[in-house]
């Protein structure tokens, strides 16, 4: 009864937020728009290189509104949700720009508003609208939203998951120091604290050891696990999932099994719906980065939880389009896109093969979730290209390369680099055959053959104008990506 008290309410607060959302939207049309990306997937730089390239009037042929002509000029506004704390697009240019260094990415959520203004293409449009569209950036790690599933799930359910996904090869050594502590644990006893608080530690540690580039899993939860914050030490970050599954009401009202259970409830009434209400079910467009080049380098493993993890963040959307009547009292996520970032770490002809592997992922994905109605679109993308092409003579043949400036402490051929030097290197190249790339990685385990070259590098330098402005910065694909986002918006 409780439970079924609580959804109504949530319910009704986010039915309330979005009356409030539409009846701003009457004096000025806002998109609110949702980037997330799993980890190490830049969405940090994404933010920036969006907003740089609009306020700079960036190379962007395929985002019509722009390429015609359109937008007379855009910039950033205050933000409305004043509780919420704001992207700092100003500190992020200067690292990309002034410092040529990769900004440090956000660990929590943060909002900013971008304000287009445009001459729609559509006569009838121009007489009925304002020709002005602010865009809400909300910006939350991709962490958060693989929590989302948890609202469905109870504390027998999770930890039968959670176990059972540790138990997998590419995560068993890493789990079992936390798996054997919390098999000695008799969970129908008194519940101890000092107990807790160990194998609360060794979940969490296993936690951040799958997220290491030589694992690059993606199935995380919970995600407050890996950024804390300020509730580091409290009880609801203190609990793990339980082996043993006592019989269902079994367990005593002051056993380590009910201490655990109520904590993990506790956990998703104040981190996981509190983010659902306030700001996901807000969202009208949505952006997913991953990096799949880095899972693809760490083996069929990785890839195969990739794909889990978009299945469960594909399951968390509510899928379709807006009526005139359902925009009022809900909000629904009409388009994703997931954008395979770090494109520019592949020579172009590998470009659509990047695109063709994600998109079959994500195929693989909706058919698991049984996602439907929304539209989404798949692009292999750099939203800061740090390098160019180039090519060298190996006999007859011409050896594709990358031509760039690695970051320092980066090593090639056990050579090290301090951060100013260009180089350029052979990346490798991705599989034509898509099918055979995903019957390989079920059947059969260790790291791709050949392997990528997987090599940092800084950010590149900018040119500037005569009268010292500084261009925009370079990209792949980028504007695809605001066309698909945006770009009936500003029809």
């Amino acid at each position: 009864m409780g439970s079924a008290l609580s959804r109504i309410s949530d319910e009704a607060l986010i039915t309330v937020d979005n009356l409030v959302d539409r009846a701003s939207d009457l004096m000025r049309p806002t998109m609110r728009f949702g980037v997330t990306g799993l980890s190490r997937a830049g969405k940090t730089v994404f933010i920036t290189a969006l907003v740089h390239n609009l306020l700079h009037g960036g190379r962007l042929p395929l985002f019509k509104a722009q390429q015609s002509g359109r937008i007379a000029s855009a910039y950033l506004e205050p933000q409305p949700d004043d509780g919420v704390p704001r992207f700092q697009y100003e500190d992020h240019v200067k690292a990309l720009v002034d410092e040529r260094l990769w900004p440090q990415s956000t660990r929590a959520i943060s909002e900013l508003r971008l304000t287009i203004e445009y001459e729609s293409a559509s006569a009838w449009n121009r007489l009925l609208s304002s020709g002005k569209l602010s865009i809400d950036i909300v910006d939350y790690p991709g962490e958060w939203l693989l929590d989302l599933p948890l609202l469905k799930q109870d504390f027998r359910e999770f930890s039968r998951n959670a176990v059972e996904l540790a138990r997998l090869p590419a995560r068993a050594d890493l789990s079992r120091q936390w798996l054997e502590k919390s098999a000695e644990c008799d969970a129908s006893l008194t519940a101890d604290e000092t107990r807790a608080r160990e194998i609360s530690g060794l979940f969490a540690d296993y936690l951040r050891a799958c997220r290491s580039d030589e694992r690059a899993l993606s199935t995380l939860p919970p995600g407050r696990f890996l950024m804390p914050g300020d509730l580091e030490g409290s009880p609801a970050l203190t609990f793990a999932p339980l082996p043993g599954l006592p019989q269902e009401g079994s367990a005593p009202a002051n056993s380590l099994w009910a201490m655990m259970e109520r904590r993990y409830e506790a956990y998703k009434s104040l981190v996981v719906k509190p983010f659902f209400r306030d700001h996901f079910a807000r969202l009208d467009r949505q952006i997913i980065l991953i990096d799949a080049m880095q899972a693809m380098n760490a083996g069929p493993e990785a890839v195969q939880d990739l794909e889990r993890a978009l299945v469960d963040i594909l399951s968390c959307f509510r899928p379709g389009r807006n009526s005139l009547l359902t925009s009022l009292v809900s909000r629904r996520i009409d388009r994703v896109l997931i954008g395979a970032t770090k494109a520019d770490h592949l020579h172009h002809e590998s470009h659509d093969r990047l695109e063709a592997i994600v998109r079959r992922l994500v195929e693989r994905a909706t058919r698991r979730a049984g996602y439907a109605k929304a539209e989404i679109e798949v692009i292999a993308m750099a939203a800061v290209r740090a390098t160019r092409e180039a090519s060298a003579k190996q006999g007859k043949d011409k050896l594709p390369l990358i031509v760039g400036t690695p970051m320092k402490g980066e090593k090639i051929n056990g050579d090290t680099f301090d951060g100013n030097g260009k180089t350029g290197i052979f990346p490798g190249d991705l599989p034509s055959d898509v099918e055979s790339f995903f019957k390989q990685a079920e059947t059969r385990s260790g790291k791709s053959s050949p392997p990528l070259n997987f090599v940092r590098f800084r950010p590149p330098k900018l040119e500037r104008t005569a009268e010292g402005v500084t261009l925009s910065l370079p990209h792949i694909r980028l504007d695809r990506a605001f066309e698909f986002l945006f770009g009936d918006w500003l029809a």
